[in-house]
Order: C-alpha cells, then sequence, then structure tokens
C-alpha cells in the first residue's frame, strides 16, 4: 500500500508513520508533506496515492485546500487535534478521522474501513460533503465523555451510554451497566451536547439513549419507559413528552 502522510509536526508524523509500519507489512510511505503549498506541489508531480493520512491545521492553512476537485482520487483519513464537538464533521462519506494523540487501535480500525470502503466512493465527492459540513453551520455533538474511575479518568463512546441520570451529581450508566461519575453540573448542559437522533430527555432526571429502550408503556400519568439495565419499575414520561417520545422512537 502506498501512503502519503501531510503533517508539520515532526514528531507526530514519525510516531504516525512508525505506528502504519506496524500495522501493514507492505507498506510504502512516498512521502511526508508539512504546508498546503508543499502538498499542492506534490500531488501534481506525483501519481495519486492509495490513500493519504492528513493533518487538518498546517501551518500555512487548512489542508482542505490541498484536494481540489479533479485533482487527487485517493481516499483521506484525517487526523485532528481538534477536540470531539468537531469529529462529527469527519464522519461523512467513508473519510474518517482520528483525534491526537492518535491511538494505535484506533488506526487499525479506519485503516480496515479503508480496505473495506476502498474504490466504493470518489474522493471528490467525499471532500464536497465534508467541506460543506465544515463551513456550514452544522451542528456538531459530542461523542465521547470523560467520567471518573477510581483515580482516573477514562472516556467513553456515546453509542456505549444507556443513560445519563441526575442525582445530587451526574451519572452515567453504560450498556454494560456500570456506574461513572461526570464533571457536568447540570442535565441541560449534558443535552445540549448530544445528537438528539440518539438521545433524548425524558424527563428531569434522564436522558437516555435510543438502543437502552427495551419497551414503553402507557400509565395514567403518560408513559413508562423500560430502559436495558434499569429499574425495574421503569422511567416516568409526562404526557407533555410521550409524544415527542414516541416520534423519536418511531
Amino acid at each position: 500500500m502506498r501512503i502519503l502522510i501531510i503533517e508539520d509536526e515532526t514528531l507526530v508524523a514519525r510516531s504516525l508513520e512508525q505506528q502504519i509500519r506496524s500495522l501493514i507489512a507492505d507498506v510504502e510511505i512516498l512521502a511526508v508533506i508539512t504546508s498546503v503549498e508543499s502538498g499542492k506541489k506534490w500531488f501534481k508531480t506525483h501519481e495519486s496515492p492509495d490513500l493519504v493520512l492528513s493533518d487538518i491545521q498546517l501551518s500555512d492553512g487548512l489542508s482542505f485546500d490541498i484536494f481540489e476537485p479533479g485533482n487527487i482520487n485517493a481516499p483521506v483519513i484525517f487526523t485532528t487535534a481538534y477536540d470531539e464537538f468537531a469529529v462529527r464533521a469527519f464522519r461523512v462519506n467513508s473519510i474518517d478521522y482520528l483525534l491526537k494523540p492518535i491511538d494505535t487501535q484506533e488506526l487499525s480500525r479506519a485503516l480496515e474501513k479503508y480496505r473495506l470502503m476502498s474504490g466504493v466512493l470518489p474522493i471528490e465527492g467525499q471532500l464536497k460533503n465534508l467541506v460543506q459540513r465544515w463551513g456550514g453551520n452544522a451542528h456538531l455533538y459530542k461523542e465521547r465523555f470523560l467520567v471518573s474511575h477510581g483515580n482516573s479518568m477514562v472516556p467513553i463512546h456515546h453509542d456505549d451510554i444507556a443513560c445519563f441520570h441526575k442525582e445530587q451529581l451526574i451519572y452515567v450508566h453504560t450498556m454494560n451497566k456500570e456506574k461513572f461519575i461526570t464533571e457536568y453540573h447540570a442535565l441541560d448542559e449534558v443535552e445540549d451536547l448530544l445528537d438528539p437522533t440518539k438521545f433524548f430527555r425524558v424527563n428531569r432526571q434522564y436522558i437516555l439513549h435510543i438502543q437502552s429502550v427495551e419497551k414503553i408503556k402507557s400509565t395514567h400519568k403518560g408513559l413508562t419507559v423500560i430502559f436495558k439495565g434499569g429499574d425495574a419499575a421503569g422511567i416516568d414520561v409526562s404526557r407533555e413528552k410521550a409524544a415527542a417520545l414516541k416520534k423519536w422512537l418511531g
């Protein structure tokens, strides 16, 4: 596999190259490009690689400017130091992202995704969609949450979260029936960070993930939600929110 790296931090580029070589035996690293201008020049004088791993913020601008329509036919995996609020912009049309510092397992998964998707979508369509998302007003939602685990903080992916629950503190309950403390002070704060297609605020105490809902029951008060790993008695939902909940689940 022929890979081009676009990265202006020398140590990061060196580490990324070592990680790639540890995962792919027959890889050829064609070059390490450190700026937008040198990237444009490289593509004018070389054939497109099999895959590009590109940082977004370079010393002289955004790497998106390198990938002008019609010039490149290689898929791109972006690397970024942006936090979780921005990563939603990158997960479009089979383009993947790696959040710095780059984890070798995540790199392996991104490379596997490339192998599965290689040749399915042209780079022009990928980048057009990506740049529109980046430059537009799309709401970007948080995908990882740091929670307390003993004396440490550990990240939990949003799809592993069954619910957020407010007692005196804000807790996360996972799909594996674990319970962790978060650093948030109000559910309103959490709600603003969540993708509304996946999470629903059922009452003042709970925000549920859609995959955690086992069933709903009608009651004289409205609805009761039974969620996986939760209290068998369920969570009450007011009549005012019942219709919205059904629409969300449907």
